[in-house]
């Protein structure tokens, strides 16, 4: 039995699939992004869509939630990162560098011209940490406003 469950996390460590046929990072980060929406559910947003590519030509885009705010008639497009545990050398958006900014700035284009959404938008990171398995309590940091676009079109900064 122990060299069983070695094994599986040796498969896992390495990146292979799961017995479901599932990469085991794949399944932290779906369930990371369970978290986030029900986080963003309990807090009045309601979920339009997850996991969405919005281009047939860059299968790279995606978005992995996009909610509206009513209070704010406001779409919101949220990446959701998922890690560990926090250390003390951490930084908020740490995984959210030049290139994933560049694509996410994309999808969220692509996104706003297939739904003809004219309204405000703007765009939030929402962080887990923790992990399925744990015993730990769910660490998340919800960092809104993010900005992605030079100008500030339809995007809503309100703290300008």
């Amino acid at each position: 039995m122990k060299s069983e469950t070695k094994g599986r996390a040796a498969d896992a460590a390495r990146g292979e699939r799961t017995p479901a046929g599932e990469n085991p990072s794949v399944a932290r980060g779906r369930w990371g992004e369970d978290i986030a929406a029900e986080w963003l559910r309990t807090r009045g947003y309601t979920i339009v869509e997850r996991n969405v590519r919005p281009s047939r030509l860059d299968a790279r885009l995606e978005i992995d939630i996009v909610a509206y705010e009513r209070a704010h008639d406001t779409m919101v497009f949220v990446e959701v990162k998922q890690h560990a545990r926090r250390t003390e050398y951490d930084t908020l958006l740490r995984s959210v560098n030049a290139r994933k900014r560049n694509l996410m700035r994309r999808a969220c284009r692509a996104w706003l011209r297939a739904n003809k959404w004219g309204g405000a938008y703007r765009f939030d990171v929402i962080e887990v940490y923790g992990e399925p398995e744990a015993r730990r309590r769910v660490e998340i940091d919800h960092v809104e406003r993010v900005r992605l676009f030079s100008q500030p079109s339809g995007f809503v900064n309100w703290n300008d």
